[in-house]
């Protein structure tokens, strides 16, 4: 069963220890079927109980997973390479449409923020002891979601939507718990899933979000979380409509005990409203970054959610890194009061770019996908040649297996960097790179 490794220990930890230690150095190898709790007690000649605790810690540590009376199995490893390494490094001469960056020259500039935030320091020094959250900061933050239907519930700040994310999911679930997610989806978020030893469940989606089907058959399967984009889906461009909305919320409503995390990463960037889903969980998250609009290094997001979940995430916040700099805070606050951004011009900017993309595809008879956010989705049939032929004719686009799970094959192309005279070009190269397809839902 173990090939040559054998198990040591007499106590529940040197067990536990010594089976950690074969998993991590590879002498136990994912989907390894470990020894029944009785057979391996007789060999280590201790009770079956001490067996069944160090069983126990390995679960909870999401070391090994158990399936009844098809005992116990070392779990699949964390991913060790992060999806975004599977990249197209652009050579000199190649256009880089791969990495997902927003256009420097939409972002505003920081210096006057920054110094107002200096300011607000100078007069009143950050300390130890203050509340997390800077009160113009949570007061703005507040109102936007209010103008957006966004439930009333208390707020946090984080660094960033990935970091709210994980402090929800961990705020709820264990290791081996099953998680709902997108299907094509956010390659930062799929290998999160993997790494805090939950189990993620695809969910199929189309323009205007998940399909309703797709997430009641995860929630049905046992998933105890489930995260949605609201807009400017990554990598597809979906956009939760309203209709599409209200069957969503149907469907949640008939699985209030799983946890609902919307991600508004877009806000600021897209034409399209906002239709939240929360309100029929018993336990919901909302998630707003500010990376897309105001700039990726600022790190800075607003959650909101239920009591429960809100102050659970500021207690473990509050146990590491204690709180995300009020001067950040403060530059935020300032940015949002002096309308640095215009989200109207922004949204039109890349709405302009995405959409020209995708007629002049369309023309050539490529199906193309980006209803929001600055980029856009193009199922191919063969992925690896579709990147390499994109790559021989002068253009990087990031290759689907970054964000599939079970979905089919495609590329992603970030629109941010484009000129009006790059759309045929592009265009062209893409369609001689991928053919075209009949149109599908993604999953």
């Amino acid at each position: 069963m173990l090939g040559e490794y054998r198990i040591v220990g007499r106590r529940a930890s040197e067990i536990a220890a010594s089976i950690e230690h074969a998993v991590g150095s590879g002498d136990l190898e994912p989907g390894q079927l470990l020894p029944p709790m009785r057979e391996l007690a007789t060999e280590l000649g201790v009770n079956p109980n001490t067996v069944a605790a160090a069983y126990r810690t390995l679960r909870e540590r999401g070391v090994i997973e158990t399936a009844g009376r098809r005992g116990s199995r070392v779990r699949p490893r964390p991913a060790s390479t992060a999806r975004g390494a599977i990249r197209v490094e652009a050579p000199p001469g190649v256009r880089d449409l791969g990495e997902g960056n927003p256009d420097p020259s939409l972002l505003p500039p920081l210096h006057e923020a920054l110094a107002a935030a200096a300011r607000h320091h100078a007069e009143q020094p950050g300390l130890y002891g203050q509340s997390p959250l800077d009160a113009d900061f949570a007061r703005l933050a507040r109102e936007a979601m209010d103008a957006d239907g966004v439930p009333a519930g208390p707020l946090a700040a984080t660094s960033g939507s990935l970091d709210a994310i994980e402090r929800v999911l961990t705020a709820h679930l264990k290791p081996g718990d099953a998680v709902a997610v997108e299907d094509p989806g956010w390659g930062s978020l799929l290998d999160l899933v993997s790494a805090l030893g939950l189990r993620p469940l695809p969910v199929a989606l189309d323009d205007e979000g998940p399909l309703p089907d797709a997430v009641e058959r995860a929630l049905a399967a046992g998933a105890r979380a489930i995260v949605v984009t609201d807009r400017a889906q990554n990598p597809t461009g979906a956009a939760v409509s309203r209709e599409r909305a209200h069957h969503l919320r149907s469907v949640l409503g008939r699985f209030p005990h799983a946890v609902l995390i919307e991600d508004d990463h877009g806000h600021a960037i897209v034409e399209q409203p906002l239709h939240p889903l929360a309100g029929v969980s018993d336990h919901w998250a909302f998630v707003r970054s500010t990376a897309k609009a105001y700039g990726p290094d600022l790190r800075v997001a607003v959650l909101t959610g239920d009591a429960v979940t809100v102050d659970r995430v500021l207690g473990r916040q509050s146990l590491g890194p204690g709180w995300v700099s009020r001067l950040l805070q403060c530059a935020v606050a300032e940015l949002w009061r002096s309308d640095a951004v215009d989200p109207l011009a922004v949204a039109r900017a890349y709405g302009a770019r995405r959409d020209a993309l995708v007629e002049a595809l369309a023309r050539r008879g490529v199906e193309a996908h980006g209803r929001s956010g600055m980029n856009v989705w193009v199922p191919v049939p063969d992925e690896t040649g579709a990147v390499a032929r994109l790559l021989n004719a002068g253009w990087a686009v990031a290759p689907g297996a970054r964000f599939r799970m079970s979905a089919p094959p495609g590329v992603r192309l970030t629109v941010s960097g484009l000129a009006p005279s790059d759309i045929e070009p592009l265009a062209e190269a893409v369609a001689s790179a991928s053919g075209p397809l009949p149109v599908r839902s993604y999953g």
